[in-house]
């Protein structure tokens, strides 16, 4: 620790030239926390030193919500000295126009993919490309089918299910904030660990949490009904403590995501429902595209892998592949950039 940094804490929002971080209390250095006159277990203000922007090698950003970072508290407001070492993050393209990485989250232990059954509709390309985000940081992920209760007869719920059933270390969860279905399973989940809450603007995601913890008294939103999808609500990613113990990251809706650094080679590895068939593939570097003996493609058509999964996959190639075509915006969905 340098001889100014005399606290420990965990970034729970980050804005424009301040962060909000918990400071853990037992790492005070005595008498340091003089200076702050914050309640107690209410989040400081830490301004960003300038060397933190040096070097960020393609990042776009060098703090994100979920950082444990090193305090200087003897400054008003408190000063940010250092980023420590992250286990884990969450990134993606910052935008069509900014090539560099936009890392979303840091430090967690598993990412809760948030979709809706109806209003809005589930996208299978959206979602499957967030799940390959999270194999590709090794984050465990966990797939929610939100509003339950929409899906009168079932005939979404089983068509998904189907889908996402034979996906390896996936696990699945079907919730209603309303009934309240799959809700004390998803609480089970979310004890004592630090969880993010991922998906597009109108999935429920501010509601579920809502339902899990009242007191959070986080805003909801309403779908627009022209455009069918859900409008903006939580603007800016922030964590929140729970009662029954650990944290979760309400984050913004999303309508596009495009992963970082991804080479085409990798881009297989990502969906590891692929894996079965792919061992008997003609070639043993096969891309699944175009290749003749392809025991993917073949799957994909008898319907022994679903064709959406395979749809998806072959978006993502085709994003990163330099002669492919491709889509600035990286899955043909309005941009929020």
């Amino acid at each position: 620790m340098t001889a100014s940094a005399n606290a420990l804490g965990r970034v729970v929002r980050v804005d424009a030239k301040v962060v909000h971080v918990d400071v853990e209390a037992e790492t005070v250095t005595p008498g340091a926390s003089a200076v702050r006159e914050t309640p107690p277990g209410e989040p400081i203000l830490a301004a960003l030193r300038g060397a933190l922007f040096e070097d960020l090698q393609g990042q776009k950003n060098p703090v994100a919500v979920g950082d444990r970072v090193r305090l200087d508290l003897s400054t008003d407001p408190a000063s940010l000295e250092e980023v420590l070492p992250r286990r884990n993050y969450l990134g993606r393209v910052a935008s069509s126009h900014d090539p560099r990485e936009q890392v979303l989250v840091s430090n967690v232990d598993q990412l809760f993919v948030i979709g809706s059954l109806r209003s809005p509709g589930f996208s299978s390309n959206r979602t499957d490309r967030i799940l390959a985000a999270c194999s590709w940081h090794q984050i465990p992920a966990v797939l929610v089918f939100n509003k339950a209760d929409l899906d009168k007869k079932g005939a979404f719920i089983d068509r998904y299910l189907a889908t996402y059933r034979d996906v390896p270390d996936l696990r699945v969860l079907v919730t209603s904030a309303k009934s309240g279905e799959g809700v004390e399973e998803m609480c089970a989940l979310l004890k004592d660990r630090v969880s993010v809450f991922y998906g597009p603007s109108g999935a429920g995601k501010s509601t579920l949490l809502n339902r899990i913890q009242p007191g959070l008294n986080i805003k909801e939103g309403k779908i627009s009904a022209y455009w069918k999808q859900g409008k903006h609500t939580t603007t800016y990613s922030r964590l929140h403590r729970l009662e029954m113990g650990g944290y979760v990251v309400d984050t913004p809706g999303i309508r596009v995501f495009r992963l970082h650094g991804l080479e085409r080679a990798q881009v297989r590895d990502l969906f590891p429902d692929f894996a079965p068939f792919q061992a008997r593939c003609q070639y043993s570097d096969c891309t699944h595209d175009h290749e003749p003996g392809c025991a993917v493609a073949d799957a994909a058509e008898e319907g022994l892998l679903a064709d959406t999964r395979y749809a998806s996959y072959l978006s993502l190639l085709d994003e990163v592949d330099p002669d492919g075509a491709y889509d600035p915006d990286g899955s043909g969905e309005p941009s929020d950039d």
